[in-house]
This record gives structure tokens, sequence and C-alpha cells, in this order.
């Protein structure tokens, strides 16, 4: 996880899982980086796994390619150092999603007229149970990763396609402390 908390590697696995296989040449030019820096974090990408080579590019280029789309952390709850990594992780991703979105709709009028108004924003609060929850958001999954499969393989994708991305969030409304009163309260009130 520590590999990953960086934001130069966040954005070569983005790109790359985007684009397909890039040279660290093209990686930096698509994500605003030098050659040197982005060559740099591809090795310490692929020493953890994340990304490879793909092959031997014309001359002396090296294209490299991510070997797997996506991660999951499971919450360790013995290992402080772990949690504190995936936690740091969660939050500089989170920030480059935030921050693609908010440029996607300053910038909407820019797109193409049919792209302008297909990306939505919606928000709402539910009350349900844990079970609902979790039912809720196998739904939602399904969803979600619908078209999951044109993002490994490009032959897969219409003409017309391009990439979205599409950001589910869903967390208690209230914060611990109160909404354990409010539990109580409610209880109280029956």
């Amino acid at each position: 996880m520590r590999a990953l908390s960086h934001a130069v590697r966040l954005a070569l696995i983005e790109v790359l899982a985007v684009h397909g296989a890039l040279t660290a040449t093209q990686a930096g030019e698509l994500i605003g980086e030098s050659a040197t820096t982005c060559s740099f974090h591809l090795r310490q990408l692929a020493k953890y796994g994340f990304v490879e080579e793909a092959g031997r590019g014309p001359g002396r280029s090296r294209p490299w390619r991510v070997t797997h789309l996506g991660w999951t952390v499971e919450d360790l709850a013995n290992d402080t150092e772990v949690n504190a990594a995936a936690k740091a992780l969660g939050e500089i991703a989170l920030q480059r999603q935030l921050q693609r979105h908010h440029e996607f709709n300053r910038r909407r009028r820019e797109y193409p007229v049919e792209w302008r108004d297909v990306g939505d924003e919606s928000q709402t609060v539910w009350w349900v149970t844990p079970s609902e929850m979790a039912s809720l958001q196998q739904e939602i999954d399904s969803l979600v990763y619908r078209f999951r499969d044109r993002l490994a393989n490009p032959e897969l994708r219409p003409a017309d396609a391009s990439p979205v991305e599409v950001m589910v969030l869903s967390h208690l409304f209230l914060p611990p402390d109160i909404s354990a009163q409010s539990h109580e309260q409610d209880r109280d009130s029956l």
C-alpha cells in the first residue's frame, strides 16, 4: 500500500489502466511528469507487482502495463501501520477522483454536446439496516462493474466509447457518538 500511496504512482496506474501499455515518456506526457520521474515510479510499482514490462517497443522503448485492475484492502484490527497506509491510500485516491469530477464540471461546456449532460450528481440519505445496506451495495456494485471488462479488453469497447469514472460513496450519515445517541433516544421513545 505504501507503494501506491504516492500521487505519481496512482496517476501512472490510472493512465496505464485507461490507455493501455505506455512508455515512461508517454505516461509522463499524459500526467505532466518527466520521463525520469515516471521511470523511477514505474520500477517501484513493478517491484511490488502493480505493473510489469509489456515487452519491448521500437528501439530502446520499454512499455509498461498494469498487472491487475483495482485492489481491496481488508481492515486489519491489530495492524495500525497497514490500516494507516490503507487510509492514506484511500484519501489520495478519493481526492484524485473528486478533483477530476470538479474539473469535468468546470469544463463541461468544452466537451462534445453528447457528453455534456450525461454525468450526474445525486445525494440522498437512506434509513437502512446493515443487512439492507450490504444488499444495496451488492446491487450498486453489479451496476458499477457492468462494463469493467472493457477496461482490460479494448476490443470490447464500442467505437464511440470514452472512459467514464463512476464513484459511489456510502457511509453512515452521523458520526459514531451521535449515531449511538440517536439509536438510544429512538429506543427510549418506544
